[in-house]
């Protein structure tokens, strides 16, 4: 197992961050079957014929060369710098490494999976590989990710509200209590079970938290340069953006508050903005706004500022009204 030893620093000195391409990463290793697990049934019709064009019709097969079982090209997806993390900025991250670093990873990537396809090694022994790779990036990131992202960023939002709230109210017990079962407190260190055994010494630097959709349902941990010490972990929510069907509100409650209104409701088991609602359920922001509005009429959800944000969420009767069963 890992063993991540945690110092008093390491809580003021830990932040949150979304990475784009790292989610783009974790797709593509599930497409191409290294993941070892498959994307939901909607989201396999949908991007599996895509993926199939875009092998085609682009370099993604030297994007792919760049991945195996066990270890990855590090560049291809760059640790992120913050929540406000950006497609561009990403790709920009890519297009500056430096040729040594890139040429590097790929020699450890080919030494672990040599490439038989004369194309792909071509374009892995090309000057201008870095340049190459990152506009392949750029060409797939829209195809594959670029429309459902703002869903995917309004889920990993309010798991960080969720979780640095734990964090900084009660410490890494509860911030990592539900983060993944794999994953515990104990006597002052992070335990990730079922990985090569190592202790990590976080040493005051903190460690970088970065929830995700497309790492479900497993769990990553970076532990070596050029990746600051990092968690990825399935974002709270994403069971519902990729099979939404299977966690329908009660008919119930849906005959009774009308079925928008009650995915709101059952959706607000943590505290979420209008903007966030409407991208992770998919509908537009000013419905959302006056079924909000109706909802708080009702006593059934309040809100508050946090920031610059207004966060809703359940009061003591919506939760009750939410947890109903089904007769």
């Amino acid at each position: 197992m890992l063993r991540l030893t945690v110092h008093r620093d390491d809580v003021l000195n830990s932040r949150f961050a979304v990475s784009p391409l790292f989610e783009l990463d974790n797709l593509l290793r599930t497409l191409s079957g290294l993941a070892g697990d498959r994307l939901p049934a909607a989201w396999e019709a949908r991007l599996r014929p895509v993926f199939r064009r875009l092998r085609a019709t682009t370099s993604l097969d030297a994007v792919l060369a760049l991945q195996t079982r066990r270890y990855g090209a590090g560049f291809i997806a760059p640790p992120p710098a913050s929540l406000a993390q950006t497609i561009a900025d990403d790709l920009a991250v890519v297009r500056a490494t430096p040729l040594e670093l890139a040429r590097h990873e790929i020699a450890e990537c080919l030494s672990r999976q040599p490439a038989t396809d004369e194309r792909v090694v071509g374009i892995l022994g090309d000057p201008a590989v870095v340049e190459i790779v990152a506009d392949t990036l750029e060409t797939v990131w829209p195809e594959l990710i670029g429309g459902d992202w703002p869903a995917m960023r309004a889920v990993c939002e309010r798991d960080v509200v969720h979780r640095a709230g734990l964090l900084s109210r009660a410490g890494w017990t509860a911030a990592l209590a539900g983060l993944h079962r794999r994953v515990s407190w104990r006597d002052g260190e992070i335990v990730v079970a079922n990985f090569a055994d190592q202790e990590v010494d976080l040493g005051g630097r903190g460690l970088l938290l970065v929830p995700s959709v497309f790492v479900w349902p497993k769990v990553a941990v970076h532990a070596d340069p050029p990746w600051p010490h990092t968690l990825i972990y399935p974002a709270r929510g994403t069971a519902a953006l990729l099979e939404p069907d299977h966690v329908t509100p009660p008919g119930a409650l849906a005959d009774l508050l009308g079925r928008s209104r009650a995915r709101l409701l059952t959706s607000l088991a943590d505290p979420a903005s209008t903007t966030q609602l409407a991208k992770g359920l998919r509908l537009a922001p000013g419905a959302v706004g006056d079924h909000l509005a109706v909802l708080r009429r009702a006593g059934l959800v309040s809100r508050a500022r946090a920031g610059r944000s207004v966060l809703y969420r359940r009061t003591p009767l919506g939760d009750a009204l939410a947890g109903t069963p089904e007769d």
